[in-house]
């Protein structure tokens, strides 16, 4: 753990907290390290049932601390530069495809790679201050994290092209006309929103929701005869689970289930 990322779990969500609310969180090198290791936890932690990822004070991620980018004690080779980014962008793999749902609670900017974390996400929830952009074409880079990849499946080539080489600014009313988010709430009723989802995530049949995100994400690159053997396979899976077990009991005697999970 460091102090640029925060860390908490409770009832069942774990919250990991970007925290330069000075820089709008801009990331340090120890920041996404820190990051990977967390997740990698929470991916096997039966207590975790659900992630948010968030950003500390008025902003979300900025991404890439371009004032750290001009002073660098020594220059990487080529060969160092990529290894090092491409073990840092795991977050965004494990934010994807880790078998949990994970919740991005955006305020303020979503920048560079700071949007690519947050399109990284299962859902992303959005105040009215918040606002994307891709921003790499400011700064003459092409882009890391991901982004690429997530905004052309949620908003289509077309426009992510137009989005990467212009880098406008999305606020959060276009960006959910474009699909980008999943729901846009006022600014002071963001955190409770946004863990009440969480909440009910982590109270589901979380190993069913594990399958559901494993077909839906072989959807997005998948065959349909892929994605049937998938569906095949984990819907036979999730009926020997005891929640399965449960919610069918609960359904004859007409009452809420209760899920542990497993």
């Amino acid at each position: 753990m460091t102090d640029t990322l925060l860390e908490t779990v409770a009832d069942g969500v774990a919250t990991l907290t970007m925290n330069r609310p000075e820089a709008l969180n801009a990331m340090t090198p120890d920041m996404m390290p820190a990051a990977l290791d967390a997740l990698t936890r929470f991916a096997s932690d039966p207590e975790v049932r659900a992630i948010i990822l968030t950003g500390a004070g008025r902003g979300f991620c900025a991404g890439g601390d371009v004032k750290r980018m001009d002073k660098a004690a020594a220059e990487p080779t080529l060969e160092e530069r990529v290894l090092g980014l491409r073990q840092r962008m795991e977050v965004s793999r494990l934010l994807h495809q880790i078998a949990k749902p994970t919740i991005a609670m955006v305020r303020g900017p979503a920048a560079g790679a700071g949007m690519s974390l947050a399109l990284a996400c299962d859902m992303r929830i959005a105040s009215e201050t918040a606002r994307f952009t891709t921003a790499f074409a400011r700064v003459g880079l092409s882009g890391d994290f991901g982004g690429a990849y997530f905004l052309t499946r949620l908003v289509g080539t077309a426009k992510a092209r137009e989005l990467y080489w212009l880098s406008e600014t999305v606020p959060a009313d276009q960006a959910l006309a474009l699909g980008m988010v999943n729901r846009v709430v006022p600014d002071e009723k963001l955190e409770a929103e946004t863990m009440a989802i969480a909440k009910r995530l982590a109270d589901g049949p979380v190993v069913t929701l594990g399958y559901m995100k494993k077909n839906l994400n072989a959807a997005e690159t998948g065959s349909l005869e892929d994605v049937f053997d998938l569906e095949a396979m984990h819907h036979s899976r999730c009926s020997q689970t005891e929640d399965h077990k449960e919610a069918a009991r609960a359904f004859v005697e007409k009452r809420k289930p209760v899920f542990q999970g497993r």
